[in-house]
């Protein structure tokens, strides 16, 4: 029996997210006829990765309160038992189960999403924007990773109907996130 292992154009090692340089934002329809934009200011991750993309392993996790669309009033009520709870359950946690890659530059991340006190499978599909050397020595990984997650899966269903069929709120939530990760002295 042979075993496949792909390599990836991100070399070896541990690699933890820079909130700092990093996004993680999402969208959603409001009343079926437009998008909301919004995003979480406050998070970490890493990505650790061997020899091929098979032992990678990745986590991150999100403080629910640090959400913000732009809007204070929305923030708030999303904030709320209505939501995401954020006395209840402060924080969000991704922690990967698998990764299998696509092509030389994309690879497919299954793992559980832990929101609102449930925790569900999620895919999220991650491309490699390529590596740098920063003008202070680090070394960096840029990623887009994309998904897509119902809410209700997270028993967030506050919603209202609408005379024409929409929803005031969507049940699918496009998940959009932009890291750029510096890699860990081993």
């Amino acid at each position: 029996m042979s075993v496949t292992t792909t390599k990836t154009l991100i070399p070896s090692g541990t690699w933890a997210v820079d909130p700092t340089h990093s996004s993680v934002d999402f969208a959603v329809k409001h009343l079926g006829i437009a998008t909301v934009r919004g995003s979480f200011g406050s998070f970490n991750g890493a990505l650790t990765l061997g020899e091929d993309l098979q032992s990678a392993q990745f986590s991150a996790s999100i403080d629910a309160a640090s959400i913000t669309t732009s809007d204070p009033q929305r923030d708030a009520h999303l904030r709320s038992p209505d939501f995401f709870d954020v006395e209840n359950y402060p924080t969000l946690e991704f922690v990967s189960t698998e990764i299998t890659p696509l092509d030389g530059h994309s690879f497919t991340i299954d793992g559980e999403l832990s929101m609102h006190g449930l925790t569900r499978p999620v895919e999220l599909i991650a491309t490699v924007q390529g590596t740098e050397l920063d003008p202070w020595g680090n070394e960096r990984v840029g990623l887009e990773i994309t998904g897509l997650i119902s809410r209700g899966d997270y028993g967030m269903t506050f919603n209202q109907a609408l005379g024409s069929g929409n929803l005031v709120v969507s049940d699918a939530v496009k998940l959009s996130l932009d890291i750029s990760a510096v890699r860990q002295a081993a």
